[in-house]
């Protein structure tokens, strides 16, 4: 049986999941763990972690000396000046892009910059400049409103921190469509999150709703009410009722039943 552990590296909000093989760690704990971009210093933030059998997981290599926390503490102070240094570089070449981020791996293998851009950029010529200045293999990579939402952090109208940065490790594609599925008012300032973008937590519910309405009648269509023959003007799926409109023009609720009312 695996021992997954949830790891949160230092300046950053998400938190993702390590195989502790046989070390006994406890929260809050400083670890070193492998990454696809090399050695990563970072603290346990959940233990016990659900898993699944296929699924594949970095190990923790071990826990962090003082060495390591001096290290570490190091390395942030030259991801800062990297940051400055990379930005009076993308100012000079005319770049239309604006830096996010810059975080070197532990062993200081990778120099990772990340940044906003509203179109494609052309960085050939900076990613020479950049490795030349920091003799190590240098990465740059372009984010959207929602990943530099992500990489902030911030709280939503709900009141929870923001879903991306807490736990979603991929984000999704959320459609309008999701929105008038949910019969949702769509108003920009209900159904778009910090990012200015719809709501992730839209697609939380929408396969619900569609499945709900498969089993409802349609709006629109006509139906037999106690009050008289009406139209279905509304469907409430969480109540599992609908708004019918009859031919005097007043409006009634009814509940849903046998599966489709007839």
């Amino acid at each position: 049986m695996k021992n997954i552990v949830g790891i949160r590296f230092f300046d950053q909000l998400r938190t993702y999941h390590f195989d502790a093989q046989n070390l006994k760690l406890s929260l809050q704990d400083i670890v070193i763990v492998s990454t696809a971009k090399g050695l990563q210093i970072g603290k346990v933030e959940r233990l016990f972690v659900p898993y699944h059998e296929d699924g594949e997981y970095a190990p923790v290599i071990r826990l962090a000396t003082e060495k390591d926390l001096r290290k570490r503490e190091k390395l942030a102070n030259q991801e800062k000046r990297a940051l400055i240094e990379c930005q009076e570089i993308v100012e000079e070449e005319g770049l239309p892009m604006k830096l996010v981020d810059a975080r070197y791996a532990f062993d200081k293998n990778t120099l990772t910059f990340s940044f906003f851009a509203e179109k494609r950029v052309d960085f050939r010529n900076l990613l020479k400049i950049l490795a030349s200045t920091y003799k190590t293999r240098i990465e740059l990579i372009q984010i959207g409103v929602r990943d530099k939402a992500r990489e902030i952090g911030g709280i939503g109208m709900c009141g929870q921190e923001l879903c991306c940065a807490r736990f979603l490790n991929k984000l999704d594609n959320v459609s309008i469509n999701m929105a008038k599925n949910q019969d949702l008012a769509l108003n920009p300032n209900k159904i778009n999150g910090v990012c200015g973008r719809l709501l992730c937590c839209l697609n939380y519910e929408n396969e619900n709703y569609t499945n709900c309405k498969k089993k409802m009648s349609p709006v629109g269509k006509e139906i037999k009410t106690d009050q008289g023959p009406g139209k279905i003007i509304k469907i409430n799926c969480l109540k599992q009722t609908y708004d019918v409109q009859l031919k005097s023009g007043e409006i009634i609720e009814i509940k849903e039943q046998n599966g489709k009312n007839k």
